[in-house]
């Protein structure tokens, strides 16, 4: 099992529980392909280096998980598709120190 992390910048016109259940769903979509979710950093509310769909700001969260190495190219097929609440997201895998 590989340590990746998931990076999803999350839309600011979103209510809260919008936001938490985009998340939830992103967390859904690594468990039901054979992920194990270790950790979830809610970075809050941060200014975009440049203007994303008329938008300024977003929400930051990172999703640390534990999968195979196909996981994460199934799980950003599926977090693609959230195009209404997700505008940026990145799947990358974590160096063991």
């Amino acid at each position: 099992m590989n340590k990746y992390e998931l990076c999803v910048v999350v839309s600011a016109k979103l209510e809260e529980e919008e936001r938490i259940a985009t998340v939830d769903k992103c967390k859904g979509y690594i468990t039901r392909f054979g992920g194990t979710v270790t950790d979830v950093e809610d970075c809050g509310k941060k200014k975009l280096a440049y203007d994303i769909q008329k938008m300024s700001e977003a929400f930051y969260y990172f999703i640390h998980f534990d999968a195979e190495s196909t996981t994460p190219a199934e799980v950003e097929s599926q977090v693609r598709l959230m195009q209404e609440t997700v505008i940026r997201y990145l799947c990358v895998r974590c160096d063991e120190a």
